[in-house]
């Protein structure tokens, strides 16, 4: 995955007005938002899934993130997907210097059918 961060981001404007810097939770829910992605590739009909966070460990941040930046996401599968439940790891680049890393554990969940209004 790919995420350019602008300056028009508006968490930008209070964190910090005067040094912007991405927030960390933000790039770790993006690295999520990506393993989601990953792991629902594996399921015949991904649209009638989600995924949600069950775990986060070993999350570290190496370098700022700053408006201007390209980060690159690198997911891997850690492990085969047992009963629904993935583990995943969740690099973020800035160019090929390593801004971010955690390892992740998500639910694969079924996602509960809207019946039809008549």
């Amino acid at each position: 995955g790919i995420k350019n961060v602008t300056m028009n981001e508006p968490f930008f404007v209070g964190h910090f007005p005067e040094e912007p810097v991405m927030p960390g939770v933000l790039i770790v829910e993006a690295i999520a938002q990506c393993s989601g992605i990953l792991v629902l590739g594996t399921v015949p009909d991904p649209e009638n899934y989600s995924t949600y966070f069950m775990k986060i460990d070993g999350a570290k941040f190496k370098r700022k993130v700053v408006p201007g930046d390209t980060l690159q996401f690198e997911i891997q599968l850690l492990e085969p997907i047992r009963r629904g439940v993935a583990v995943v790891e969740g690099k973020a680049f800035v160019g090929e210097t390593l801004a971010c890393e955690a390892v992740m554990m998500a639910q694969i969940v079924k996602n509960k059918q809207k019946t039809e209004q008549k």
